[in-house]
């Protein structure tokens, strides 16, 4: 295995890494956005406010997006051991 496959390898992983928590994180970002905008409006300062709602919208996107996180993990991880495989055998 040469260092451009381990780098163009680690660079995958960044890649997947941020595709699969993308949906996640702009959810979040957009419930906390109009979160924050009801506390400028209403001049609430809880801080429970804003941080229950993120944890909700994040679970429910995980079991929304889960089975397509999966199989882009899967996908990643195959193509990891399938290209170990032809370089040992």
């Amino acid at each position: 295995m040469s260092s451009e496959f381990i780098i163009g390898l680690a660079g995958q992983a960044v890649y997947i890494v941020l595709q699969v928590s993308a949906p996640m994180m702009v959810l979040a970002l957009v419930v906390g956005l109009i979160i924050s905008i009801f506390q400028a409006t209403t001049q609430i300062q809880e801080q429970t406010l804003a941080f229950v709602p993120k944890i909700v919208i994040v679970l429910v996107s995980l079991l929304l997006f889960g089975p397509w996180i999966l199989t882009t993990l899967v996908d990643f991880t195959h193509g990891i051991l399938d290209n170990l495989y032809k370089y040992i055998g």
